[in-house]
């Protein structure tokens, strides 16, 4: 895939710009209208302003960044010092002026070889399956690898379960995957089917909600969250994808303790920013395998004395996982990664 490239006068437009709107946060308010410092939470990201709660208060403000900062993201954890005098609501009434050491960071990669980080300070991803749109093990693979990298706890979260035949080949998929030791959980948002499992299951930590877009996860957060306004869309009857309906990453609490992510929704998650050693060790069952290989530097391709070769030949490591495995290791040539700005 061609990387787009910018004109030398573009890049300059852009770093001119970047640098005005950091200068612009940075001098908007003098520290001497600053309140003391006070510690807070990222609920949104809203391009040049966050929304910050205030651990104290439980308030909600909408805060500029310093500038050596860097990006935000939902999950964040922060010092903000208030506006003095700002009126409630006002676009301008606090400043993030530090951030706390993240425990852990998920990361978008776009076609284009940028990393956007999503959520930060994960614990759980949910991996939000149905019966429509049809579900791809490879995309379900790709959030599994993210999620083992980070030390995620993942969750495989089928919805519409009522619209479930007993022949659907989602089930057989759910089996696989579940023989392989991942937690997995069949639910209806619309019927209320296994909501209360769902519910025991989201109690603690910070679950970030992720699959194909149409597949129900923000109606699976309003039923869960029903006192808040969550934008919901319909599934495309034509092409049977989901319409995206959530454009920025949006922290919410439970009221049954923990708290949630809803991410943008994505049809593809590309792993352009994973090595190949980080990849196959996010494919759980070839760990073992991987350390019998004959040679260090073997590509589980057609190399002699292959240890997931032979893991495969034998049974142990499933067909249809190393070809997904294999898929995602030639898609990692095709995007050259870039620094986020």
């Amino acid at each position: 895939m061609s990387k787009r490239r910018l004109s030398k006068q573009q890049i300059e437009r852009v770093q001119r710009r970047r640098r005005a709107d950091s200068h612009s946060a940075e001098t908007a308010v003098a520290d001497d209208h600053l309140g003391p410092e006070s510690e807070g939470l990222v609920l949104g990201y809203l391009g040049k302003q966050v929304d910050v709660e205030d651990l104290a208060s439980g308030a909600v403000v909408r805060c500029h960044m310093r500038a050596n900062l860097g990006l935000l993201a939902a999950g964040d954890k922060v010092l903000w010092r208030s506006v003095v005098g700002s009126a409630p609501g006002a676009d301008e009434a606090g400043v993030v002026t530090a951030l706390f050491p993240r425990q852990s960071e998920l990361h978008r990669p776009d076609a284009f070889g940028k990393l956007k980080l999503v959520a930060a300070n994960v614990s759980r991803m949910v991996i939000t399956l149905a019966p429509e749109p049809q579900a791809h093990a490879n995309l379900i693979d790709r959030y599994l690898v993210v999620a083992e990298t980070l030390g995620l706890e993942p969750l495989l979260l089928v919805n519409k379960q009522d619209l479930l035949q007993a022949d659907h080949p989602l089930l057989a998929l759910l089996d696989a995957y579940q023989a392989l030791g991942y937690d997995a959980l069949r639910v209806s948002a619309r019927c209320g089917l296994g909501m209360d499992d769902l519910r025991q299951r989201l109690a603690s930590g910070t679950s970030v909600f992720v699959g194909q877009s149409g597949v129900g996860k923000s109606s699976i957060i309003q039923a869960l969250l029903p006192d808040e306004k969550i934008r919901i869309g319909e599934l495309s009857e034509q092409e049977l994808k989901g319409r995206h309906t959530t454009t920025h990453a949006r922290l919410y609490h439970f009221p049954f303790g923990g708290d949630c992510i809803d991410s943008p929704g994505i049809r593809e998650f590309g792993l352009w920013h994973l090595t190949p050693e980080q990849v196959a060790a996010g494919f759980r069952e070839f760990r073992d395998a991987v350390g019998l290989c004959r040679f260090r530097d073997c590509s589980h391709g057609r190399e002699p004395g292959c240890g997931l070769q032979a893991a495969v030949a034998a049974g142990q490591i499933s067909q249809a996982r190393f070809d997904s495995y294999r898929q995602i290791i030639a898609s990692l040539d095709a995007v050259t990664m870039q620094d986020s700005p």
